[in-house]
């Protein structure tokens, strides 16, 4: 099917679910998954552009370029694993039917994507660590801090003290 034809019906599906005409969200087949599929991407993006974009709705935790084997370079379309299946749902209402760089991209729910198990002994040493752990940000448990209770100096007491004193002499004398 033409990936035009592929972008307009996608988006009757959701036309028809903000209608009221369904019972259930087309979305409920895929909750599953939280991988996505994005066709029609320039075949200038890199990994890390194609983030910056997906990121907007929600965290990416996994991204697949797919790429020429013998080249290298990227073949135009990728799969995208965000970390909570709520963020496809986003993904494919909002991302799907958009132009970047003057393409018109094709962005749908992946029911039984599996990534990749690549020969790692093939791949830089980034790539392989990438493949492994992903590429969300691991947040570092917060270090517990003890504060001392504070030590109020006595002569910053006193000094202001003497402060407010001379204020209410000069405001008495004044009037």
């Amino acid at each position: 099917m033409n990936p035009m034809t592929n972008v307009k019906n996608v988006l009757k599906l959701s036309k028809n679910e903000l209608t009221g005409n369904s019972k259930s969200s087309w979305h409920d087949q895929y909750k599953d998954s939280a991988w996505v599929f994005v066709g029609g991407l320039p075949y200038d993006l890199t990994e890390g552009d194609i983030i910056c974009v997906f990121s907007q709705y929600g965290e990416v935790v996994n991204i697949n370029l797919v790429r020429d084997k013998a080249t290298g370079k990227s073949r135009g379309f990728a799969f995208i694993c965000y970390e909570d299946q709520r963020s496809t749902i986003l993904a494919v209402d909002n991302l799907n039917g958009i132009k970047i760089l003057g393409r018109t991209v094709r962005v749908d729910h992946c029911e039984q994507y599996r990534a990749p198990n690549a020969d790692m002994s093939k791949v830089d040493e980034l790539t392989a660590a990438i493949r492994q752990e992903g590429c969300a940000p691991v947040i570092p448990a917060e270090p517990v801090i003890k504060q001392e209770p504070r030590k109020e100096n006595k002569e910053k007491v006193k000094k202001s003290k003497k402060k407010k004193k001379k204020r209410s002499r000069s405001s008495d004398s004044s009037d």
